[in-house]
């Protein structure tokens, strides 16, 4: 069973149809929306300020979230893949972007639309990545322009497939094929 734990009054809101791993830790101010996964020892820890994710995001094995007292805040917007064991420390992340493995995206850093951070990458707090770009490198650097089409079916796929493979887990007769 995960655990889901209330903190200063503020209990974890989770959407429709999630998968939430059983050694899952989610607490306190956590707001997630539809068709999200959280897996094997991840931590969203919501306690001394929010989390808000969207729909279609999928939180891969020992991520780490969390954010500065009264300072800084976790945004994740929709169909958004965080690779796995990363750490985000206050940031926001917009619709369709991909954290690789590794990475670790600091306070009042910004994600844009589409983007990219490339696996073991370290996003600098208030860094600026803009909309479709690759970043990579630590500290990480603007690396190329990728196409808005092509990142945005490569993460709508990833999302897709995370949200088939948390099935296998609350459908076990669930037989969904890789396509």
């Amino acid at each position: 069973m995960p655990y889901i734990i209330p903190v200063r009054g503020f209990t974890p809101k989770i959407g429709q149809d999630c998968f939430i791993a059983e050694n899952a830790t989610i607490v306190g101010d956590v707001t997630m929306g539809d068709e999200c996964s959280v897996w094997f020892n991840t931590v969203l820890r919501g306690d001394v300020n929010t989390i808000t994710i969207g729909d279609r995001v999928n939180i891969q094995d020992g991520s780490v979230l969390h954010t500065l007292y009264k300072k800084s805040t976790i945004e994740i917007g929709n169909d958004v893949s965080i690779g796995h064991n990363v750490t985000i420390h206050g940031a926001k992340i917009h619709d369709y972007a991909l954290i690789g493995m590794g990475a670790l995206v600091m306070d009042d850093a910004v994600v844009g639309e589409g983007a990219l951070v490339a696996a073991g990458s370290v996003v600098l707090s208030r860094t600026q990545i803009g909309p479709n770009e690759m970043w990579g490198g630590a500290p990480a650097r603007f690396i190329k322009m990728v196409d808005p089409a092509q990142s945005k079916e490569l993460n709508q796929k990833i999302a897709h497939n995370y949200l088939m493979y948390s099935r296998w887990y609350t459908q076990p007769d669930n037989s969904d094929n890789l396509e």
